[in-house]
């Protein structure tokens, strides 16, 4: 057999190992053996191979020993094309304006890998493009560890012992997260919150603690949610309640259409106006108030009248502000 074909069925087998050894876990030289139809010293000398080029496996000493794979298992060889890699590579490129990300040193290692094997014709292309081609978000600053902490427990579905800043004050909860999602720079976590026996949306910045609570007895069953469908907001708890009633404009439709509080009460009109109608607490008037406040023009609040008058003294305030010589 000639050199080049035995390399060639070695790179195969090694390849073939590697993704038994993902899928097994843990692992004897003799199951191996069995497995591959070879001896048991050759098995040893692949994994000595791999070993070497930095596959996480290690020996367990001992009755009932063998080898075990650590925590972060490597993937077998995948091909790319050219194009794949640079979608890739601007892939991770979009996450450098941001504070934090959770996987934040494996991104610079991923780009790293894709940039140093593509062709140098391919890196001048990229080179060309660095600071052209860019996903901006605002830079906030906040622990990568506590991001990195709350993705692990998404992935193992675990619950997560938590510091939360909030207008209360700092309370410690737990909290058994359903997803992560980025907006204006911030990260933000919406999760079940055991303390408050109901699903909370939680800003990554505001914790300054996270750890994952293996031991937690009662984990909820988050497998029909997302980000995207998290929470129905609950306000029957509240004994008062009245009427909100907002003219929308086609942008003040599209503002309020994605957010989890509105969107389901929006009424269309044939013209791609819009009516807010939806019964709030009298104590939450002007929570749902700024909620709106910020679409300007494109929101008129009709009623409850108490809301009007909490617009209107916003408004005495900005004027005041802006144009009182005595200010």
């Amino acid at each position: 057999m000639a050199r080049d074909e035995r390399v060639l069925i070695k790179s195969q087998r090694l390849i073939q190992l590697m993704m038994v050894i993902n899928a097994k876990r843990s692992f004897t030289v003799r199951e191996l053996a069995d497995e591959f139809g070879l001896s048991p010293r050759t098995i040893t000398r692949d994994l000595q191979e791999l070993s070497e080029v930095g596959f996480p496996i290690y020996s367990v000493q001992g009755r009932g020993g063998g080898y075990r794979l650590l925590q972060e298992r490597m993937l077998p060889p995948i091909a790319f094309s050219e194009n794949e890699a640079v979608a890739v590579f601007f892939a991770c490129q979009s996450l450098q304006y941001f504070g934090s990300v959770p996987f934040d040193e494996s991104a610079a290692s991923a780009i790293h890998k894709f940039y140093h094997y593509l062709p140098a014709d391919a890196k001048e292309q990229i080179d060309r493009l660095r600071n052209r081609v860019v996903i901006w978000n605002p830079y906030r600053t906040m622990s990568a560890d506590f991001l990195q902490t709350l993705l692990q427990a998404i992935m193992n579905d675990s619950v997560v012992t938590i510091a939360y800043k909030s207008g209360d004050g700092i309370t410690q909860r737990d909290i058994q997260p359903i997803g992560l999602y980025a907006s204006e720079g911030y990260w933000y976590c919406p999760a079940y919150c055991f303390l408050r026996q109901t699903y909370r949306l939680f800003r990554a910045d505001r914790i300054s603690f996270a750890s994952v609570n293996d031991g937690f007895p009662d984990r909820k069953d988050l497998g029909g949610r997302s980000v995207f469908d998290w929470i129905t907001p609950d306000l029957s708890r509240f004994d008062q309640q009245c009427d909100l009633l907002v003219e929308l404009t086609e942008e003040g439709v599209r503002s309020l259409e994605t957010n989890v509080w509105f969107s389901a009460h929006i009424e269309l009109h044939e013209d791609g106006r819009g009516t807010l109608r939806m019964r709030i607490p009298v104590q939450k008037i002007e929570f749902f108030t700024d909620l709106i406040w910020p679409l300007g023009g494109e929101a008129k609040i009709v009623e409850p009248i108490e809301a009007v008058a909490y617009i209107r003294r916003k408004i005495e305030t900005i004027t005041k502000c802006y144009f009182d010589p005595m200010s």
